[in-house]
């Protein structure tokens, strides 16, 4: 028996147990809806009521923001807002943009498209109240470095409500979810599936890498390696240009061939209006068009997970909710804009109606109008994968420091043995380990959106303080010599 049957032995009870609780789904017409997509999915509708549509309402000076209008080099942080965004958008933007959003289309139909859409417009909301107070509970050090996130606005903030004990519980809660995750979805399955797609364009079963995955690994994990060590900075360096790059690329190719057929997009258009609220031709109808489309985008933008927090939190500023705002433009960029574009190659190209699934069907879509496509396709995935590692491997540490303390031996040793599951992920069959580690990262939405819900009020404070300050010209564009 090899070693990847082994793990997969030992873990699969357990697994199977957490999977189960984790996903646990209610029937609903022909199929069934999990219940932690609707505890997301009404998390980001209280949130868009509450703060009265801002995800709307301030969308252009969040692009002022990333644009660096207002930035003050001076302020406490790490990274520049758009260096804070790209890192949490490499976390998010991946194999979901391309795999999931065909299993989507081809489960529920053209019309999946359209609540994946609304449901991240509405999952902004979320992302705006999470990172607002990943900012204003962060730890700031001496040397000016900080750590944020869930589990620091978990124990802090609800020491001042008086619940310090269950602050402080749901705080270690969420850091070993938020490690089993960075670990299992943010490390072994990202190596596992862009060596697959390596292996797939250079020969399939006849490659001479077919059965060195272990090769591989290793490569990948002495690239990550490279950049996590020098720590959020370095990683921050390497996603602000890795994302715009892969954006162009995958976003580039779904629009040439969009413009090639744009004598179809109203179709299109009129297919995913008509899927979602019809349900001709969908599986399970206008329920499963629905209950697709929540999936695939509470999924791929992770909107009340709370793992972009901890990146979010690492930007200078001193107004915490400038950076609720740079972050609600994350939902929209990865499932709004990117998702949509595969969904719009999927329809137009003919695709939806084969047999094809998955990563399969998108390459598929892309390749009938580049024969070639495959070839980028896996670059995209491999590129997709190595951010996601990169990002997810600071959100692990995070967590890890919040349970053992700031020092750096402690924090090489979860960098080597982060860097040693990417070589083991590249050369296993995963199995039940991929399962419990998309419930570890599922499962930091329970006490993520019960902290949100507490302490809204402090981001309402926040958003009332700032816009008086905007309003009165204390906050001005900061002018750059």
């Amino acid at each position: 028996m090899g070693i990847d049957e082994k793990i997969n032995e030992l873990i699969s009870p357990v697994s199977n147990v957490i999977v189960n609780v984790i996903f646990y789904s209610v029937p609903l017409g022909d199929t069934a809806f999990p219940l932690i997509v609707g505890w997301l999915v009404i998390a980001a509708t209280v949130f868009t009521l509450y703060f009265g549509f801002i995800q709307f309402r301030y969308f252009g000076h969040a692009i002022s923001l990333v644009k660096g209008d207002y930035a003050n080099p001076d302020d406490a942080g790490e990274v520049s807002h758009f260096q804070a965004l790209a890192t949490a958008l490499s976390g998010t933007v991946g194999l979901g943009n391309i795999a999931g959003v065909a299993v989507a289309v081809s489960i529920g139909g053209a019309g999946a498209t359209f609540w994946m859409i609304l449901a991240g417009l509405l999952g902004m909301a979320s992302k705006f109240t999470e990172c607002t107070l990943g900012v204003k509970f962060r730890n700031e050090y001496g040397d000016g470095t900080v750590s944020g996130g869930p589990m620091y606005y978990l124990e802090k903030g609800f020491a001042l409500k008086n619940m310090a004990g269950l602050g402080k519980g749901l705080g270690v809660f969420f850091a070993v979810c938020c490690i089993g995750g960075a670990v299992g979805g943010g490390n072994m399955f990202q190596a596992n599936q862009s060596f697959q797609q390596f292996v797939n364009v250079t020969g399939g079963e006849a490659s001479f890498f077919a059965d060195k995955g272990w090769l591989f690994g290793i490569v990948m994990a002495l690239i990550v390696g490279v950049v996590i060590i020098g720590g959020i900075k370095s990683i921050a360096r390497v996603t602000e240009k890795v994302v715009p790059f892969m954006a162009v690329i995958y976003v580039g190719a779904a629009l040439v061939i969009i413009l090639m057929n744009y004598d179809m997009v109203g179709w299109a258009f009129g297919q995913i209006f008509s899927g979602a609220f019809t349900g001709e031709g969908v599986a399970g109808g206008v329920i499963g068009a629905l209950i697709q489309g929540f999936k695939r985008a509470a999924f791929s933008n992770e909107a009340g997970i709370g793992s972009a927090s901890i990146a979010h939190s690492a930007v200078r500023t001193k107004e915490p909710i400038t950076e609720g705002f740079v972050s609600l433009l994350e939902p929209f960029i990865d499932t709004v804009v990117i998702c949509t574009m595969t969904a719009l190659v999927i329809i137009i190209t003919g695709k939806l109606g084969s047999d094809l699934t998955g990563v399969a069907l998108t390459s598929s879509a892309f390749e009938s109008a580049f024969a070639w496509f495959p070839y980028v396709l896996a670059v995209a995935v491999i590129l997709f994968a190595f951010s996601t590692m990169i990002s997810w491997s600071y959100y692990g540490l995070k967590a890890w420091t919040y349970l053992v303390g700031e020092d750096k031996k402690m924090e090489l040793i979860f960098k080597l043995v982060f860097c040693l599951f990417v070589v083991l992920g590249a050369s296993m069959s995963l199995g039940p380990v991929i399962d419990f580690s998309d419930s570890m990262i599922f499962a930091m939405a329970i006490p993520n959106i019960i902290g949100l819900y507490v302490l809204m009020p402090f981001v309402k404070a926040e958003l009332e303080q700032y816009t008086a300050k905007l309003a009165s010209g204390e906050i001005r564009k900061f002018k750059h010599t």
